[in-house]
């Protein structure tokens, strides 16, 4: 392991998808980008569709059905939804303020890219990132130490100085 704490090698597999994202198998890699980046240009830049649709007819599902479908799901749902509320009301502020912020980061994102433009971005990050990090692993590992002890600092300061100093209004709990 050339004196590393892990494989990259292995922690990706070990077998034929790892040599294909560290561009052991160069053929395959070279072959699996040509094939992305045509897809993405044929079907974002010059306009192809996906396989026309013929007309879809009139369809509906009957109450019996949903009621099967959704029984085995409304455990997960309830609990969701429990979660939901100790967010917004439970006086979890650090957790709301988290949850805001990254449906807010995964909108603005996504009002930029399309489905097939972030598929397509995907591959490329999953040829390129890879390769990188096994080459500089012990450098990009102490910046991100680094950027993580900064990052704990902020939070700390944040914490002591705002967070800690919000009124909680605890929800009185009903018998």
């Amino acid at each position: 392991m050339d004196g590393r704490r892990f494989s990259l090698h292995q922690s990706l597999g070990g077998g034929l998808v790892a040599d294909v994202l560290l561009w052991r198998k160069l053929r395959a890699s070279v072959m699996l980008l040509i094939g992305a980046t045509s897809m993405w240009f044929l079907f974002e830049r010059a306009g192809y569709n996906f396989l026309p649709l013929p007309p879809i007819p009139d369809l509906g599902t009957s109450e019996e059905s949903v009621a099967k479908i959704i029984e085995p799901l409304r455990t997960h749902i309830n609990h969701a939804l429990s979660v939901a509320r100790e967010i917004a009301v439970g006086g979890n502020v650090l957790l709301f303020i988290q949850v805001a912020f990254c449906l807010w980061l995964i909108s603005y994102i996504g009002s930029f890219l399309n489905f097939l433009t972030l598929m397509y971005i995907g591959v490329l990050l999953s040829l390129s990132l890879p390769p990188v990090y096994e080459k500089y692993q012990d450098l990009i590992e102490g910046q991100l130490t680094k950027g993580h002890q900064i990052i704990r600092e902020k939070y700390r300061n944040i914490d002591e100085n705002i967070l800690r100093k919000l009124p909680l209004n605890k929800v009185k709990k009903f018998q």
